[in-house]
């Protein structure tokens, strides 16, 4: 099964992602970790998409979509894959089909995560990382066991600078403008597209976005 996994940011893609995956023993795909990877490995896909990282632009859609192409293809036959936010844009959307159709897979389903901007913007504005394990943490959702530690390493949490309400403002009318319009694309597609209401407790809405998938609760 290939399923998309959209959303705007805040809305807990990421958590409920990594909490399906995980369970149900899927790969998931998430292009950030794949540009690291091939940062780290010295791929030559790597190479070319170092300059734009240092520069702080955006990596091309055609070295996106080659990378998204090196990881299923490195895959064994059958695994079943989370696509985390990506595809970002309808750009990346059509290259990414035609991709697909080229290796023989499709998308099966898109699982859209959905919450108004007010409760979208608390979240963010509640986020805190841990600098040492990466973990992440909401003090609204899935507050640390103590306030302000990481319980994996206890290292203090950090509150990223720009996780305020007019930087998450723009991020949600980015997405409104570049992201959003991928899930009338897809509703005209083969995929079946399940929206998912976000607002509900982190356990729900994994119950849900099972449920949709016909992977049970």
């Amino acid at each position: 099964m290939y399923v998309i996994l959209l959303g705007p940011p805040g809305v807990g893609k990421g958590t409920q992602g990594v909490l399906l995956a995980d369970a149900m023993g899927w790969q998931r795909v998430v292009t950030g970790d794949l540009l690291r990877a091939a940062l780290d490995a010295g791929t030559p896909l790597g190479h070319q998409a170092q300059p734009f990282m240092n520069a702080g632009e955006l990596v091309p859609d055609p070295l996106i979509v080659e990378m998204v192409k090196e990881k299923l293809t490195a895959l064994s036959t059958g695994t079943n894959i989370l696509f985390d936010g990506f595809p970002r844009t309808e750009a990346q959307a059509s290259a990414f089909s035609m991709m697909l159709q080229a290796l023989g897979f499709a998308i099966d389903h898109v699982v859209v995560l959905e919450a108004s901007d007010e409760v979208l913007i608390e979240r963010v504005a509640g986020r805190r990382f841990c600098p040492s394990c990466g973990a992440v943490y909401s003090t609204v959702l899935d507050p640390s066991q103590t306030e302000g530690v990481c319980d994996n390493d206890g290292s203090r949490l950090v509150h990223r600078t720009d996780d305020t309400a007019a930087t998450v403002q723009n991020r949600l009318e980015v997405y409104r403008r570049e992201t959003e319009p991928l899930i009338a694309y897809y509703e005209y597609g083969r995929p079946t597209v399940h929206r998912v209401q976000g607002e509900q407790g982190v356990e729900e809405v994994q119950s849900e976005v099972r449920q949709v998938l016909g992977l049970g609760v």
